[in-house]
């Protein structure tokens, strides 16, 4: 029962985004770290992005039972009833914004409330059963975390934290879809109407590579704004070329579904690495 719980709060993606958050904070301290502050940021964003998760399960839980990447989850196997689950994530929530408004600053809670907004009732509620769109306009409330962590920090929304919005919301739609792409038939039984879905894989792929190209220049403008040093711009313009030749290569790639999951790997692997290198280079900023 535990680890269904934990299941429901998706960790694989709070991770992933927590580094993004940590990163968002080094860039903003510049090594001058108020660890206490850090430390609620991570607690009050973590537990903001766990309760966004938890209700989009409890929301897609008839959905799940369509896929078979989902059906043995908790809700949709049965073994949470649905009304402990939703309670489970509004106090996660509630838990999550208090810690933000009133531990780390109120902008923070704001920006929480909106990738909550954004994620549960634009994301999960509305475009994700009607549009092709929910991707891309979902991707605002994944590039929260970083804003959150420089917010911290800043308590100012400046250039900074757009180019760091900038640079996850750039990233999410071409990540999701080499997913959506191995995982298209599933997603078109459940009936969500994802882009490779209605639009077809091919101009999907089309698609993706905008979204890629743009993070480049999004890189740039981190360095150019003096907040990470000369082996960030480096590396960020390396990867960012090696993810869109990758992904340029899917035009003519004869086994998709190999491909698909390479471009996911590296898109991982790329925003890891990103924020990794982030972090260490924010010294020589």
């Amino acid at each position: 029962m535990f680890k269904d719980f934990v299941a429901l709060t998706k960790p694989r993606i709070i991770r992933l985004n927590l580094v993004a958050g940590f990163g968002g904070f080094w860039v903003a301290s510049r090594w001058d770290i108020d660890w206490m502050l850090l430390l609620y940021m991570l607690i009050g964003s973590a537990l903001t992005m766990a309760s966004s998760c938890v209700i989009n399960n409890y929301w897609d839980r008839e959905l799940d039972t369509k896929m078979a990447r989902t059906r043995d989850r908790a809700l949709p196997a049965g073994r949470i009833k649905p009304a402990v689950v939703l309670l489970y994530g509004l106090v996660l929530g509630a838990a999550g914004l208090a810690v933000l408004f009133l531990l780390v600053n109120p902008l923070t809670g704001w920006l929480g409330l909106l990738g909550m907004f954004v994620y549960i009732v634009i994301y999960t509620m509305w475009l994700k059963r009607s549009s092709t769109w929910s991707t891309s306009v979902g991707g605002i409330s994944g590039a929260m975390p970083p804003v959150i962590g420089y917010c911290a920090v800043t308590d100012t929304v400046d250039a900074g934290a757009w180019i760091l919005f900038a640079l996850l919301f750039l990233w999410q739609p071409a990540h999701f879809w080499s997913l959506a792409i191995r995982r298209v038939e599933e997603y078109r039984a459940a009936g969500f109407p994802l882009l490779p879905v209605v639009k077809g894989i091919d101009r999907t792929k089309w698609q993706m590579i905008p979204y890629v190209l743009l993070l480049i220049p999004a890189g740039i403008a981190l360095y150019a704004y003096g907040y990470v040093g000369y082996f960030y711009l480096v590396l960020s313009v390396a990867g960012g070329l090696v993810w869109l030749w990758h992904t340029l290569q899917g035009m003519r790639a004869r086994d998709t579904e190999k491909w698909a999951k390479t471009n996911f790997i590296i898109s991982v692997n790329y925003l890891m690495v990103l924020f990794l290198v982030m972090v260490l280079d924010t010294l020589g900023s």
